[in-house]
């Protein structure tokens, strides 16, 4: 059977339509996937409000992506669209919904931080090397917000969502091209200030012994790091990016502008500022928990929300 998922992000809208099947290392079979960054969370951190040119953006995004179902014939009631931070914090988010609804047919579901957490678990350990996530921290970076999933294999130990963003950390704290120490610094101590409210919310205050990062932050890091000119979803799987590794990156980004980050062709159009409130968080998150390397995976929340789909329709 076929099946769409569309994840709405504040920074990334993402689109997945794949065949089912119990065959195979994954679940699914990929038909057709599509991506565009909307920056839809834009301007959030200051207004409180979805921004019309964030919400033009979207809706535009979202007329492709109604396009791409019609074309390769998902049912709707085999399409599950939803929408994250930025929506479910706006304060004009519901209308935004009922305006898509109106505009392009796709029905959009607002999920919490503790669902968006337990998703992108199911969509990670699609991917992730048994061994690895046994004992693990997951964590999703995203345009408005970051999941932290403590996890012994497909078991979630518990979960907590921030509102800890690259979007939000780029509107409060970046100031300056290159990135200055001074900003960039500023936040790094505005994550770790998130991160200590994680560290509290676990009983026992202990991190997990594998650290695992998902979504567009880290992907991107991943692929750069390996240099890739063509993105591959399957070299960024279970790829483990060393302390120093990510150390010499962060180096080498930190002394760049935004013109030469953009040029880097692992870096897609609309991530070059974002990827140094990224590279931040990610630095914050292994500083604090003294990890010595990062293992990386290309599923998440888009794919979690395809399993959960499928499973509904099965």
């Amino acid at each position: 059977m076929r099946f769409a998922a569309i994840d709405s992000g504040s920074n990334t809208f993402r689109l997945l339509i794949a065949d089912s099947t119990d065959s195979g290392i994954r679940p699914w079979k990929i038909i057709h996937y599509g991506h565009c960054i909307t920056r839809l969370g834009e301007g959030l951190h200051h207004s409180g409000q979805l921004s019309q040119a964030g919400m033009d953006r979207a809706i535009d995004t979202y007329r492709e992506f109604a396009a791409a179902l019609a074309k390769y014939q998902v049912k709707p009631e085999h399409t599950l669209a939803c929408a994250t931070a930025a929506v479910r914090e706006a304060g004009n988010g519901l209308e935004f919904t009922q305006q898509v609804k109106q505009e392009t047919g796709i029905q959009i579901q607002i999920i919490d931080g503790e669902t968006e957490a337990a998703w992108s678990l199911c969509g990670a350990n699609a991917v992730l090397d048994a061994e690895t996530g046994k004992d693990m921290l997951l964590f999703d970076i995203g345009g408005g917000s970051t999941e932290f999933i403590r996890a012994l294999g497909t078991t979630q130990v518990d979960a907590i969502s921030r509102k800890l963003g690259v979007v939000k950390l780029f509107e409060a704290h970046l100031h300056s091209d290159p990135p200055s120490k001074r900003d960039y610094q500023a936040i790094l101590a505005a994550a770790d200030e998130h991160l200590a409210i994680v560290e509290n919310h676990w009983d026992d205050h202990q991190p997990p012994a594998h650290l695992v990062g998902t979504a567009g932050t880290v992907t991107t890091l991943a692929a750069t790091a390996m240099g890739l000119t063509d993105y591959d979803a399957e070299k960024i799987n279970n790829y483990h990016l060393s302390r120093q590794s990510f150390f010499a990156l962060r180096d080498r980004l930190l002394a760049m502008n935004h013109a030469e980050r953009a040029a880097i062709p692992s870096i897609e159009a609309g991530r070059a500022d974002l990827i140094i409130a990224g590279l931040a968080i990610t630095e914050a998150i292994m500083l604090r928990w003294n990890y010595e390397q990062l293992v990386t995976v290309d599923a998440s929340l888009l794919e979690g929300i395809w399993l959960k789909v499928c499973k509904h329709n099965i």
